[in-house]
């Protein structure tokens, strides 16, 4: 291909990627060291200095672009540390919460943003092998408004089993927890559950959930329950840099009410809420979408979306 063919494919490629409707770094990235190439090859051939430094600023984005895709991907360089330390370290962990939270969004008994949040806790806790251990700090802990009642409810309908009475559970310590079990994340015969998951990462997921609902500032704001489910699942729906959304374009309000079941009204309290407690920034919620970002204090518990 000739140098002007490049030039004229590239100036193609380039406008191409600007009407894209999500980013791809790594594609922008292989498109900024092509022109690297190219605007060198020119400036070589028409000995122009202005050439070679755009050659040179072009490999210099290209290098910042696919820095930003690896922090993005956590697939960093080995001996580097990623941008943001996170507490579940990678894509693959970041899809399983995601997978878990939307099987939860279907499978939830109980109407109520306090339901929701609840089943989904005790779904981590015992997502491997449908059963596992509570006590009653972690029930306690959540916001909710009546945890007897509510689990009481669970029980009832049969999603959820326990050896004795809620009031058993909810006393227990962690010196004597509580054995739960859910009938409907017990294994199959063939010995596989709703989840892709193993044993080894079922405790990291609850435990980054765990770390969501008892953040400091939610704890000393006595958040209630929707504001934690709302923590919990806009950080499942950020960028590498914290924006909501595929490319910071915001959440769209009826994805974002499927998995936080409340009114409008309710989510603008609850936005407001996150907001007072330092998770969230620049929130503007419109009649379609909410945007913004969360803070930079929260980021390590962020599940960036893929590119």
């Amino acid at each position: 291909m000739s140098l002007r063919d490049e030039l004229t494919e590239l100036g193609d490629l380039f406008r191409a990627y600007q009407k894209r409707p999500e980013p791809d770094l790594a594609l922008l990235a292989d498109l900024q060291e092509r022109k690297a190439r190219a605007f060198l090859t020119w400036s070589e051939v028409s000995c122009d200095v202005t050439l070679r430094l755009e050659a040179k600023r072009a490999e210099q984005a290209a290098a910042v672009i696919r820095r930003q895709h690896q922090h993005r991907t956590g697939c960093v360089p080995d001996g580097e540390e990623p941008g943001v330390a996170r507490l579940l370290t990678g894509p693959a962990q970041w899809e399983y919460v995601r997978s878990v939270l939307a099987h939860v969004t279907g499978h939830t008994p109980l109407p109520g943003a306090e339901a929701r949040l609840l089943v989904l806790m005790l779904t981590l806790r015992t997502a491997h092998s449908g059963t596992g251990n509570l006590v009653g700090q972690d029930v306690n802990a959540l916001g909710l408004t009546d945890p007897e009642d509510l689990v009481e409810q669970l029980t009832g309908c049969g999603w959820l089993s326990l050896p004795g009475t809620v009031g058993d559970l909810l006393a227990s310590r962690p010196e004597n927890p509580t054995p739960i079990t859910v009938p409907s994340l017990v294994p199959g015969k063939d010995g596989t559950g709703p989840f892709t998951f193993g044993r080894k990462t079922r405790p990291k997921l609850s435990g980054w959930a765990q770390r969501v609902v008892s953040d400091k500032k939610l704890r000393k704001a006595k958040a209630p329950a929707g504001a934690r489910l709302l923590a919990v699942t806009l950080a499942t729906w950020t960028d590498d840099v914290g924006r909501l959304g595929s490319g910071g374009r915001g959440v769209t309000l009826d994805a974002l009410t499927t998995r936080v079941p409340v009114d409008a009204d309710e989510l603008r309290d609850l936005i407001d809420r996150l907001t007072a407690a330092d998770w969230l920034t620049d929130a503007a919620l419109t009649d379609t979408h909410l945007t913004g970002r969360l803070t930079e204090r929260v980021l390590p518990l962020t599940c960036p979306l893929p590119d």
